[in-house]
């Protein structure tokens, strides 16, 4: 996005409450990474650039006063220079001014709330009794379903779906392709056959939570699927029916969580994990990318389970050392037995 007009190195300081190192004249119009040039703002929050630090352009950079030495351009000086650096890309590149009104290919349906400052995009559907909150918006071909709310300041942008009775929180972001409220995948089995279980219940999102493009929240089998305040789904993530997610709990993508399973509050999980259905997860655990869960966490901490990548020819190796570990532990059985000590009882159970 284009930014807005300039501002001084002086005003952002004073602002975001940094400590200034150089000229409070000098003029910022965007942000940039280090590789920027002069008139722009950049942020080193990772030591490992430091290399690109030395040789960077850019007007001003945020890093933390520990750095600051090293940096040989004007500094902002905070604890936390990513976010400094975050919030001040917002205030220089804002988004587009919503365009207020009805745009005249779009459908409300009667009993829709929709103020006069709310945003309605071309093809847009606003469905029966649906409730748009003031200064939302709502994207070209994006759908709020019959009786939905959506929070006030809340964008939905292209695309975006969110189905009939479902609620979406103030100042939330729901990214193009993504759906919310669709079926759970709930399935009873008679004989060989698949009988469809109704999904009567809902998905209630909190204030302040963004989800990522062509995410997917399933609504409740019979309770509802719960995102609660401040959480963060990236894109590509399927969320299963029941789920509850905490508070202020971010999650990357490619990430499947199936129904039912509860995961607490400043949760991290990284992309392409795998949760397995009705477990709990507590509060403040991390899930290192590519894990499998198939079993409750409870205390806090790092939680990892993936074999880093190897050369071919090592990792056939692991491989078929796995594929005789059955073999090796009959023979240790055996063994054992004829020398009159036992295994532990329960040492082949999974943990």
């Amino acid at each position: 996005m284009p930014p807005t007009a300039s501002l001084s190195l002086g005003q952002l300081a004073v602002r975001f409450g940094c400590t200034l190192r150089g000229d409070p004249q000098r003029r910022i119009g965007g942000v940039a990474s280090l590789a920027g040039g002069e008139g722009e703002l950049g942020f080193l929050a990772n030591p490992a650039l430091l290399d690109d630090l030395e040789a960077t352009r850019l007007g001003a950079v945020v890093i933390t006063p520990r750095l600051a030495a090293k940096c040989p351009v004007d500094a902002l000086l905070h604890a936390n220079p990513h976010a400094t650096f975050a919030r001040i890309a917002t205030l220089l590149h804002p988004p587009p001014p919503r365009r207020a009104g009805v745009h005249p290919t779009a459908t409300v349906q009667a009993g829709a709330i929709v103020p006069p400052d709310a945003e309605v995009g071309p093809y847009a559907l606003v469905g029966e009794g649906a409730r748009l909150g003031e200064r939302c918006r709502i994207g070209a071909h994006a759908i709020v379903g019959d009786g939905a709310v959506i929070g006030a300041d809340s964008r939905l942008l292209e695309r975006a779906s969110v189905l009939a009775g479902c609620e979406v929180g103030a100042r939330c972001i729901v990214h193009p392709g993504a759906v919310i409220g669709a079926d759970g995948f709930g399935n009873a089995r008679d004989g060989v056959q698949w009988v469809k279980v109704p999904q009567l219940g809902r998905v209630r999102i909190g204030d302040d939570v963004e989800i990522g493009a062509n995410t997917t929240i399933d609504r409740g089998a019979l309770g509802d699927t719960v995102i609660e305040e401040g959480v963060r789904l990236d894109n590509q993530i399927q969320v299963g029916h029941n789920v509850v997610i905490g508070a202020h709990t971010a999650i990357a993508a490619c990430t499947g969580i199936a129904g039912s399973t509860r995961i607490g509050a400043r949760c991290l999980v990284g992309g392409g994990t795998g949760i397995g259905g009705q477990l709990v997860i507590g509060d403040d655990i991390v899930i290192a990318g590519f894990g499998m869960v198939t079993h409750s966490l409870h205390q806090p901490g790092m939680y990892s389970n993936v074999l880093p990548a190897r050369e071919a020819r090592g990792w056939r190796r692991i491989v078929g050392r796995i594929n005789r570990l059955e073999a090796l532990n009959e023979r240790v059985r055996r063994l054992e037995q004829a020398s009159g000590a036992t295994q532990d009882e329960g040492e082949d159970d999974e943990h």
